[in-house]
């Protein structure tokens, strides 16, 4: 039996898919996720990852993970810090954008030699077909690899983690993580603060990560996203 609920639980994110995600609080703070089974969103393979990451990047500890009839559980232990879509944060978002680059910076300095999952273009394309989904099919000429990385997946800002002082603390939500081009995170990343911030500076992003935005592959990569 997993170590579920001994607290109050206040329910923080309800996905695409109708997958749940609540806090536990009390002495022993973790957050528990349900899935229903075959919604796309698998949190078998997000523990698989958490392990992986587990002493190579700020992520959460699997405490335990279960399949309960049609769906899935996944427990794991809280980080002590913040969202970086939360309200402190987005009235101050020059702190979570220098985090949020600052978190992949790390994430894709990890040895892609020890990483055993996969995230690239033909990978993505398939699984969306597989779930009925029509991919168009320019996206199939992806532009030329500029730098194999591990890639979160699901870089958008929520998924950023600050401590009480501004600073990048972790990164959440890794069921996608995988050997991929960086502009894949790069370029989800960079979108998703338009969807979260009224006033920011993209540049701030692009100068504390260390790179120059490249249109194509922006482009490209957003338009990946958004078809799969």
């Amino acid at each position: 039996m997993l170590d579920l609920a001994d607290g109050p639980v206040t329910l923080v994110w309800l996905n695409e898919v109708g997958g749940l995600t609540g806090r536990v609080h009390g002495a022993d703070p973790r957050f528990i996720k349900w899935n229903p089974l075959g919604s796309g969103e698998s949190l078998a393979a997000e523990a698989d990852r958490l392990r992986w990451l587990e002493g190579r990047h700020p992520a959460p500890i699997v405490r335990g993970f279960m399949i309960d009839g049609d769906a899935e559980l996944l427990v794991t232990g809280a980080i002590p810090g913040s969202s970086a879509v939360a309200n402190e944060w987005a009235a101050r978002p020059e702190n979570a954008v220098r985090a949020i680059a600052q978190g992949l910076r790390a994430l894709h300095a990890l040895p892609i030699a020890e990483c055993a999952y996969e995230w690239g273009v033909d990978s993505r394309i398939t699984a969306a077909e597989s779930r009925g989904v029509s991919v168009p099919g320019d996206l199939r000429a992806a532009p030329a690899i500029d730098r194999l990385v591990v890639c979160h997946g699901d870089a958008c800002a929520p998924n950023t983690l600050l401590d009480g002082a501004g600073r990048f603390a972790a990164n959440v939500d890794f069921g996608r993580l995988g050997v991929a081009d960086r502009w894949a995170d790069l370029a989800v990343a960079t979108m998703s603060l338009g969807w979260n911030y009224n006033d920011y500076d993209e540049g701030l992003f692009w100068q504390t990560y260390g790179i120059d935005p490249d249109p194509q592959r922006i482009d490209y990569y957003r338009a990946l996203w958004n078809a799969t």
